[in-house]
């Protein structure tokens, strides 16, 4: 089983490349939306949310404009709320790549936000960077509901630059001409990967000590 990782900078285009790749048949694990499973309604990580962050949970909900108050620009907060929801998300992660492997799945994605940042390319077999210029990711962004350009710009300073991403990235893919190109660009990346030979799965038990390695620093 080959494992890809896929990501981009916010407002680069990510979901539609996610979206392209599901209507191609290729199951796509979304980081994002076990973030928000794990943090919903009955979700694991909300007691200890609540017990970190007092008044972050109201009736068995999480409150994300109380909760991203106490977290937006304090990079501890921060921290201390990723080491509760990351291990939580990277278990069903682990759970979605045993049930492909069982599957016997050629090619599953991981669609992953913060791919390079968190140094999750080291655990995949290649890689897709979606990317669009500076100026269509600014306008998207600074589109959606309640963002501002202050929040834009402390979100882009906590991501790898999207020059940076381009270089280290497998594969480049456009969003800015439209769906037709993008689709073409993850086709054309599939065809090269279905002759690729998958070693990222299972993993080998140092990576499984790094991940450990990785979570007690962060708990520091």
């Amino acid at each position: 089983m080959l494992i890809v990782g896929l990501t981009g900078s916010i407002g680069m285009g990510k979901s539609t490349a996610t979206k392209l790749l599901r209507q191609m048949g290729v199951p796509v694990y979304d980081a994002d939306a076990a973030v928000h499973a794990v943090q919903g309604p009955g979700g694991e990580a909300l007691p200890p949310i609540e017990a970190a962050f007092p008044g972050s949970v109201r009736n068995g909900v999480l409150d994300r404009a109380a909760l991203g108050a106490k977290v937006f620009a304090d990079p501890a907060a921060l921290r201390r709320l990723e080491v509760i929801v990351h291990p939580l998300v990277n278990a069903r992660q682990r759970a979605f790549l045993k049930r492909h492997a069982a599957r016997r799945t050629p090619i599953v994605v991981l669609d992953i936000p913060l791919l390079f940042e968190g140094n999750g390319h080291r655990r995949v077999d290649a890689t897709l960077v979606v990317s669009a210029p500076g100026f269509l990711q600014k306008r998207r962004v600074l589109a959606r509901p309640g963002m501002t350009e202050a929040k834009f710009l402390d979100i882009v300073r906590r991501q790898v630059p999207d020059t940076v991403k381009r270089r280290l990235a497998d594969f480049v893919i456009p969003s800015n001409a439209g769906i037709a190109p993008t689709r073409h660009a993850l086709a054309a990346a599939l065809r090269q990967l279905s002759r690729r030979r998958g070693a990222a799965w299972p993993p080998r038990p140092w990576r499984e000590r790094w991940t450990a390695q990785l979570a007690r620093q962060r708990r520091r």
